[in-house]
């Protein structure tokens, strides 16, 4: 009996560490955890400059994570994989996150994940760079695409902020374009590159925060406090960790499929809890790209 007793303890965590439980819990993370990032980081904005804000949320977010895997006995990265880590990190979190910050001080969260959705279109374009030139089937799904992007900066969200809606354009092409170039460099091995990644990226953040004039709050908000708190447990640790096994356990396509998802979550998100209004143009904008992202996804594993 008591044999028995243990053999079943000892297997149910193994049973429950199967991927195909793990895996869907780790999309449920991502979807639902990355899809309210936006929304976390605007009410942040309520007390921390944006600058400010992304730097010292990935600061705080690579040091935990850093410490962990140092006391693991993970091995420093290499000179080289420092650098292009370093590089990867400006692209994709300094620049990419930090501009998303800069522009929810004048637009929607939910406006600012459906821009951001666009992220799959340039890496398309981008993987041209790199011999991996789009189909012409893919290139129809590009063309949708980028009309959604133009009828999504028409609309009254993004039209009545030129600043903002640049800033989102330069967000995206920065992050596609840092995630081809990262392809084909020497990185650091798994959560070791996240961590060097955010701790560059916050460097850069909050020289760039502090040159510009920003300062940190002296009595901040205790709900821009919990936010800052979610963005970095939550948002830059346990979606990055999730993200991380689902690319490795499961098809990439499946990996990625968070960039059609989170912008609806998102949207659903600002709507719900914080009463942000989605306007005609904003939701046909959100369709078209969507729409195009999925296409694009379809025709690529029909390639593969």
């Amino acid at each position: 009996m008591t044999d028995s007793a243990s053999t079943m303890a000892s297997s149910a965590p193994s049973a429950f560490a199967q991927p195909r439980v793990l895996i869907p819990l780790a999309l449920l993370a991502l979807y639902v955890i990355w899809g309210s990032t936006y929304l976390g980081i605007r009410f942040a904005l309520e007390s921390y400059p944006p600058f400010l804000l992304a730097g010292l949320r990935f600061l705080v977010a690579s040091a935990l994570l850093f410490g962990v895997l140092r006391l693991r006995g993970v091995p420093m990265p290499t000179r080289l994989q420092w650098r292009n880590a370093g590089i990867t990190g400006i692209l994709l979190l300094g620049f990419g996150n930090g501009l998303v910050c800069f522009a929810e001080q004048q637009v929607s969260s939910g406006i600012a994940a459906v821009a951001v959705a666009s992220v799959p279109l340039f890496i398309a374009l981008f993987s041209g760079l790199y011999g991996a030139w789009p189909t012409r089937s893919e290139a129809v799904g590009l063309a949708i695409g980028f009309f959604g992007v133009i009828i999504l900066n028409l609309g009254s969200s993004l039209s009545g902020s030129r600043i903002g809606a640049i800033a989102l354009l330069v967000a995206s092409i920065s992050w596609a374009f840092g995630s081809m170039w990262s392809k084909h460099q020497d990185m650091p091995a798994g959560p070791m590159n996240t961590a060097v990644q955010m701790f560059c990226a916050s460097v850069a953040l909050l020289l760039v925060g502090f040159g510009l004039g920003e300062r940190l709050p002296q009595h901040p908000t205790l709900q821009a406090s919990l936010a800052l708190g979610y963005l970095i447990v939550f948002g830059s640790i346990i979606a990055f960790s999730a993200y991380l096994y689902v690319l490795k356990n499961a098809r990439p396509a499946l990996a990625s499929s968070y960039a059609y998802v989170n912008p609806t979550v998102a949207v659903l998100f600002g709507v719900m809890i914080a009463g942000e209004h989605v306007g005609p143009y904003d939701l046909l904008g959100m369709a078209i790209i969507l729409l195009s992202v999925i296409i694009l996804t379809i025709f690529r594993l029909r390639r593969a």
